[in-house]
C-alpha cells in the first residue's frame, strides 16, 4: 500500500512559479515511476509529467514542456513538480500518482493516487 500526500499548491499570477511536493509512504517508492496529472473544472484528468523510478528518464506533455520539471528524491520518498512560467490554463487540481512499474506515462498504469492540490493561476 502506498499513500501519497501532495502539498505546495496555491494562487499565483501569470508568469509565476510554484513547486509541488508529493510525499509517499511505504518501502516501494524507489521501484515505482511517479507522475503528475491534473484536472481542470469541467475537463477530464490529463497527464502532465512522469519520472522513472531511478530519476533518469522524464516525459512531459507538450503543454508543459520547457516550463515544468519533475524530479524525485528516493531517500526522502518525495517527488517534486517545479512549475515555471505559469499560465491561466494551468489552473487545475494537481494529482500525484505512483505506478506499479519503473516507467509509466498512461493513467491506467498508475495504481495509487493522492488527494490532489489546487493550483490557480490568475491572469
Amino acid at each position: 500500500q502506498v499513500q501519497l500526500v501532495e502539498s505546495g499548491g496555491g494562487l499565483v499570477q501569470t508568469g509565476g512559479s510554484l513547486r509541488l511536493s508529493c510525499a509517499a509512504s511505504g518501502r516501494t517508492f524507489s521501484s515505482r515511476a511517479m507522475g503528475w496529472f491534473r484536472q481542470a473544472p469541467g475537463k477530464e484528468r490529463e497527464f502532465v509529467v512522469a519520472v522513472s523510478r531511478n530519476n533518469v528518464a522524464t516525459y512531459g506533455a507538450d503543454s508543459v514542456k520547457g516550463r515544468f520539471i519533475i524530479s524525485r528524491d528516493n531517500a526522502r520518498n518525495t517527488v517534486y513538480l517545479q512549475m515555471n512560467s505559469l499560465k491561466p490554463e494551468d489552473t487545475a487540481v494537481y494529482y500525484c500518482a505512483a505506478a506499479a512499474a519503473g516507467w509509466a506515462t498512461s493513467a491506467d498504469e498508475f495504481d495509487y493516487w493522492g488527494q490532489g492540490t489546487q493550483v490557480t493561476v490568475s491572469s
